[in-house]
């Protein structure tokens, strides 16, 4: 890898002792409506914060944008979501995906199955393929909708399972973890946390996981 492509902070020779960045962070994010912020705006969604506020500590940062759509699985971000990262071309995504996958009753072994292709495909092509940053799922089974896609099924151990498997991945591949899985345990207790319509987190609770976001990102760069 040449010295362009990576991301490494070096000291200015001023005395505050600031740190510059040698390359810009062209950041895409990728997933569903936990990624697009379902129930909230574009400058409440997680991302946009992130960005700004990675602009904010210094870092040259550009959102790309955001091709995450509310109830994809695993195949519709193969699909329709990995042509606009070949077509962008970032060199900073995080990955937040799977509840649909769960909803739709695939088992862990067939999310393993999708979660591998999409890692494997994403670190061929990025000049750095640590830069990715996996993301938990969130618990929806803590929401009033939450049961009308429970299906009978333990909600909470199944998204759990689903998560070991998240954390597995980023262990073996030195990935950054961030774990929103334990915040959105709160919005069984807290309204103000959950969106209008009862299914998605608010814009409140999308604003908690940010900074847990960021702090991983930090660490990249």
């Amino acid at each position: 890898m040449s010295e362009e492509s990576k991301f490494v902070g070096s000291e200015n020779s001023d005395n505050q002792g600031s740190v510059t960045f040698s390359s810009k962070i062209n950041y895409l994010p990728l997933g569903d409506s936990y990624t697009i912020c379902e129930g909230a705006t574009w400058e409440e969604s997680w991302p946009f914060l992130l960005t700004n506020n990675l602009k904010n500590s210094g870092r040259e940062i550009e959102l790309l944008g955001n091709p995450s759509v509310t109830g994809y699985t695993t195949d519709q971000l193969i699909e329709e979501e990995l042509p606009v990262f070949d077509q962008l071309k970032p060199n900073f995504v995080t990955l937040l995906i799977g509840v649909n996958d769960y909803v739709q009753g695939r088992n862990e072994r067939e999310f393993k199955n999708k979660l591998d292709y999409i890692l494997d495909y994403l670190q061929k092509r990025m000049p750095d393929k640590s830069k990715i940053v996996l993301i938990t799922i969130p618990d929806y089974s803590v929401t009033p909708g939450g049961a009308h896609y429970a299906m009978g099924r333990n909600v909470t151990e199944g998204i759990s399972k689903f998560n070991d498997v998240i954390k597995s991945e980023a262990e073996k591949r030195n990935l950054k973890l961030v774990d929103i899985f334990p915040s959105s345990l709160k919005m069984k207790n807290n309204h103000n946390l959950i969106a209008a319509d009862g299914l998605h987190p608010s814009a409140k609770e999308y604003a908690n996981w940010e900074p847990l976001i960021r702090e991983a990102a930090l660490n990249l760069f």
